[in-house]
């Protein structure tokens, strides 16, 4: 048995990896997909002062409390972000990564500073009181009206400070195995050259960005 961790991007929430996890249960692994603070049901406690660290410390404290351990870490998005700082402070918990169109960092690093321009001017036109709004979910390749009914009843504001605060790694991250996959490959992301620079093996899933939503099968089965 496997135990994956499943942490979703922004906007999202761990409602969004549903049936993802139902196909990885269902083939007799563990599977936890918390949700960060301030986001899906946790939308209650969203404040622009909440930054990566306080997501970072999200998953830490799952790793913790739940006592987990040879954890495959998921990262989805701007949850690679996410993943990749907690591994590097707990690498004792975590056997692998897999980065699912995802930002991944170097210590220092930003999201704002791996974005296109295009992103950066969306972001600041977007940002209201230290929050930005969801947009639709043709935005993340979501277009079937049953799916796009579902996530758009889902997503909700996210803190713009996330995206803003450096990542911090000591560099025990790069010593875990890490696979990306590519579900918008030649999408205006540059979520393929990241994996690139990172030396990392990578699956193509050409299905759209949010691929947890529509082809869950497909990335559970990538996933075991």
């Amino acid at each position: 048995m496997t135990t994956y961790v499943l942490v979703h991007g922004a906007w999202h929430g761990g409602w969004c990896w549903r049936h993802v996890s139902a196909r990885l249960r269902e083939a007799g692994h563990e599977v936890h997909a918390p949700t960060l603070t301030g986001l899906g049901e946790r939308a209650h406690l969203a404040d622009p002062g909440i930054g990566l660290r306080t997501h970072v410390d999200d998953l830490l404290g799952l790793l913790t409390y739940e006592d987990l351990r040879e954890v495959v870490l998921v990262g989805h998005s701007y949850g690679g972000l996410v993943v990749r700082e907690a591994a590097d402070r707990a690498p004792e918990r975590v056997s692998r990564i897999v980065m699912i169109d995802a930002w991944a960092a170097r210590d220092g690093e930003s999201l704002e500073d791996l974005a296109p321009t295009f992103f950066l001017d969306w972001i600041e036109s977007a940002t209201v009181n230290g929050m930005m709004p969801p947009s639709s979910a043709a935005t993340v390749g979501v277009t079937e009206p049953d799916q796009v009914a579902w996530v758009e009843s889902r997503l909700t504001a996210h803190p713009r400070r996330t995206f803003s605060e450096p990542t911090r790694l000591s560099g025990a991250v790069d010593t875990i195995p890490c696979r990306a996959v590519i579900c918008t490959p030649g999408g205006p992301m540059p979520f393929p050259r990241l994996a690139e620079e990172h030396g990392w093996a990578a699956t193509v899933l050409d299905v759209g960005h949010d691929a947890m939503v529509t082809a869950p099968r497909e990335l559970a089965d990538v996933l075991l």
